[in-house]
């Protein structure tokens, strides 16, 4: 029998498609770019929803949000679902998760709320079982976010780091006096300062890599596979790093995205609602508000340092994966290890007059980096235009394990990946759902053309992606789309059909 493979998964959190030093000059990412270039690089990659949860809980399943249940940031995925990480472990795997899991909301039956995030007595003595995972260690903030505890706060105060707490965004009744401070009436990650105090070496991104490599020591020690998620909250805003970081691109020489004049006048009213000053979006997102459901005007020169530290936290980053991936060919584990890097969704940074995220599919938020290196497997220095999503990474990851998976929406790709077949799907689903009516949308991504539908407006957007890439002529009114509009409503009405789920096999009569 062939050996079984290793499988890291490094993922970023709401990382832009062009956020790598090989799509974008200037960019300093040497470590994935090496990365990139000892695999394939697939440039079509999508995820199932532009929000944390749902997008990683598909990671997990290989079934799209309305299935697996964590249909939304706030809910909790079913800990009884079958998960990519579970069935390894049964297979022989050591798995592990080393980062961010938010599997499960900030409250209600949630490990992942306060006052457990900081009940670090707790954390030091649990390291899992947790949805699969046979060891976990985790971080549940962004940056200087409020709700830092769990794995990391603990490590925190074992390297000496007692006042933590003081760097950090307080609770109600706290002081910190060393956390950025908030910048009065900009949105919620702006802060007045990106530099932030917090000591480099005990910032999550090097302790998650350090942790990431003593797992992968442990793993080795036993000569079993081992299947690691290793995943990084950054860049996710709010826009902090600590130094040389937050000062190592000139925010002079970013080049954010814009708005093209009149380009929302053929959207549906929520788009254009955003370049208002005080948007009322009270009739689209009741009975709770929504992510990026708010004015996104906000200056230029704001956004020019908010890109330059993003670039500061992706730098900062790849140092870490570097030594990651220094620690497989330390080890020799190198040619035996399937390496998969990608984030949960995109990002904005101005593109089309929006910042962050929110329900409007354009391809910066739904379109993601996506990298797979497997000496000798998988063709180095390629880069591929077949579409990916992550639905199809559990299927494909077990796969490569010569594990049978139970009943999965995803793919398995691991053939095509190898070039031993063409792409099994030519088509991906994106679905957005922040409330049980609006904002809900969803979108097929085909070869060229991308069509997103809502449930509650007559209106939506159909996009050509090859004559139109920058996606501001919605063609979804053009009179001499009609036949086209019809033909990708019956795909995208196929598409759903055929992720249809039917768990229960039928047991025919004979």
């Amino acid at each position: 029998m062939t050996e079984r493979p290793n499988i890291l998964l490094i993922t970023t959190d709401q990382q832009h498609y062009s956020a790598l030093g090989c799509v974008t000059p200037g960019l300093k990412t040497p470590n994935i770019d090496r990365l990139c270039a000892g695999g394939t690089r697939f440039d079509r990659a999508y995820c199932p929803a532009p929000t944390c949860t749902p997008s990683r809980a598909s990671i997990l399943t290989g079934l799209y949000p309305s299935q697996h249940g964590a249909w939304t940031i706030g809910c909790k995925l079913d800990e009884a679902t079958p998960t990519l990480p579970g069935l390894l472990s049964r297979a022989g795997y050591t798995t592990g998760l080393i980062g961010k899991a938010h599997f499960q909301p900030l409250a209600g039956d949630s490990l992942e709320k306060q006052p457990i995030l900081r009940d670090l007595e707790f954390w030091r003595g649990f390291n899992g079982p947790y949805y699969g995972f046979d060891h976990i260690e985790l971080v549940r903030n962004h940056a200087d976010e409020a709700h830092v505890g769990q794995h990391y706060a603990a490590w925190m105060e074992d390297r000496g780091l007692a006042n933590w707490r003081d760097y950090f965004q307080p609770l109600p009744g706290e002081e910190a006096p060393l956390a950025p401070k908030m910048a009065e009436g900009a949105p919620y990650w702006a802060r007045e300062t990106r530099s932030w105090a917090l000591p480099e070496d005990k910032h999550y991104t090097p302790w998650i890599s350090e942790r990431s490599r003593a797992f992968i020591d442990r793993a080795a020690e036993t000569g079993d596979p081992f299947f690691l998620w290793a995943s990084f909250p950054d860049p996710h805003p709010p826009y902090a790093v600590p130094e040389p970081w937050a000062s190592m691109y000139d925010p002079e020489e970013m080049e954010p995205g814009a708005i093209t004049p009149g380009e929302h006048a053929l959207n549906a009213s929520h788009f254009a609602k955003t370049q208002q000053v005080a948007p009322d979006f009270a009739d689209w997102h009741r009975p709770h508000e929504a992510h990026g459901c708010a004015s996104h005007l906000y200056p230029r020169a704001a956004l020019k340092k908010d890109m330059a530290v993003y670039y500061g936290m992706m730098s900062f980053m790849d140092r870490e994966i570097g030594k990651i991936l220094d620690r497989l060919d330390a080890l020799g584990l190198t040619e035996n290890t399937l390496i998969v890097f990608t984030t949960d969704h995109g990002h904005f940074l101005g593109q089309h007059g929006l910042v962050a995220k929110g329900p409007f599919h354009y391809e910066d938020m739904l379109r993601i980096p996506f990298a797979v290196r497997w000496p000798g497997k998988v063709r180095a220095g390629a880069v591929n235009s077949s579409i990916q999503t992550l639905l199809d990474l559990a299927p494909t990851m077990l796969d490569a394990a010569g594990v049978v998976p139970p009943p999965m929406q995803g793919l398995s790709q691991l053939e095509h990946w190898q070039g031993k077949a063409p792409p099994p799907r030519d088509h991906a689903l994106c679905e957005n759902r922040h409330n049980p009516l609006a904002p809900h949308v969803t979108s097929y991504i085909g070869a060229r053309f991308k069509i997103s539908v809502y449930r509650t407006e007559e209106h939506g957007e159909i996009f050509d992606l090859e004559t139109d890439p920058g996606e501001v002529n919605n063609l979804w009114t053009d009179p001499g789309s009609t036949r086209l509009r019809a033909t990708l409503l019956q795909k995208m009405v196929q598409a759903i059909q055929a992720a249809e789920p039917l768990k229960s096999p039928r047991v025919a009569q004979a």
